[in-house]
């Protein structure tokens, strides 16, 4: 897939998320917000954004049954376009390199 690939579709999670009902978002927060803390539990607090597309090419099964476990009768909730992917897009902002809403390149010598 590759960063930009992902960035996009995360990207667009977030816009999905930002234009949800106002009455599905308390649902819809709780999940993503609970979808961040298990990112951070699986790689940490110092990884680079390699690492992050590499968790997402696995895929975001394991995102749908958080969402359940959380949010148990918000279907809603549960759409991983939305709740996945904009997990994904506030989690890569911490990523070592990721800066200014794009990658760093590292320099090559």
């Amino acid at each position: 897939m590759g960063f930009e690939n992902a960035i996009q579709q995360w990207r667009e999670g977030e816009r999905r998320l930002a234009e949800a009902p106002r009455e599905q978002r308390p649902a819809l927060d709780r999940v993503t917000e609970r979808l961040v803390a298990e990112l951070r539990r699986r790689l940490g607090s110092a990884f680079t954004v390699d690492e992050l597309v590499a968790l997402y090419e696995q895929g975001t099964g394991w995102c749908l049954d958080l969402a359940v476990a959380v949010a148990p009768g918000a279907p809603w909730a549960w759409d991983q376009r939305v709740v996945a992917d904009a997990a994904f897009a506030r989690y890569v902002r911490d990523a070592t390199d990721f800066a200014g809403g794009r990658r760093i390149e590292s320099e090559q010598v």
